[in-house]
């Protein structure tokens, strides 16, 4: 005898379902912060080296972004990731459950047939590249005509100058322009 309030294999997906989608709309929500989080350690880092007049305080700009850019990134991919596995695993099971021949959640891929979809993730990561890859470097490279002396700083600016090339490349690795 069931009652309807037993447990099926139908409620657990549409739980999970649940879940996930409020993990993804959480992740969205932190990930684009860390724009504005990026923009205002830009701006605290070059007031700060103005009006200090030490160019060694720029070294503190590849650090943050390098850091909130990580962070960026990673949520980013969790977020496609998301919402990949609810397009291509979760929305097959619920329907096979219901007896229909297509995924369900229609939105999950509707929204990605836009025809401007891959302009705006070109654009997305153009800024991304700006904000997590030029603005370093631009600091960086302030940092060497300005203020490139002792050793120690001089090392620091050339890993600095690694890691950013490394996230930039990562960047564009995880353009998701596809439909």
């Amino acid at each position: 005898m069931t009652s309807s309030d037993d447990i099926t294999v139908g409620k657990l997906l549409l739980a999970e379902y649940d879940r996930v989608k409020e993990e993804q709309k959480t992740r969205i929500g932190f990930r684009d912060n860390l724009l504005y989080v990026t923009l205002a350690a830009m701006v605290t880092v070059l007031i700060g080296a103005v009006q200090t007049h030490q160019p060694a305080l720029l070294l503190a700009l590849p650090i943050a972004t390098s850091v909130l850019g990580w962070t960026y990134l990673a949520n980013d991919q969790k977020i496609s990731a998301i919402g990949h596995y609810v397009r291509t695993d979760l929305g097959s099971r619920l329907a096979a459950l219901a007896g229909e021949d297509e995924s369900l959640f229609g939105w999950e891929s509707a929204h990605r047939s836009d025809g401007h979809r891959k302009q705006r993730k070109i654009i997305q990561c153009a800024v991304d590249l700006i904000a997590f890859a030029a603005a370093p470097i631009a600091s960086l490279t302030a940092f060497w005509v300005y203020g490139a002396g002792p050793v120690l700083p001089t090392i620091l600016s050339v890993l600095e100058t690694l890691a950013v090339i490394v996230l930039a490349a990562q960047i564009v690795q995880y353009v998701d322009v596809e439909g």
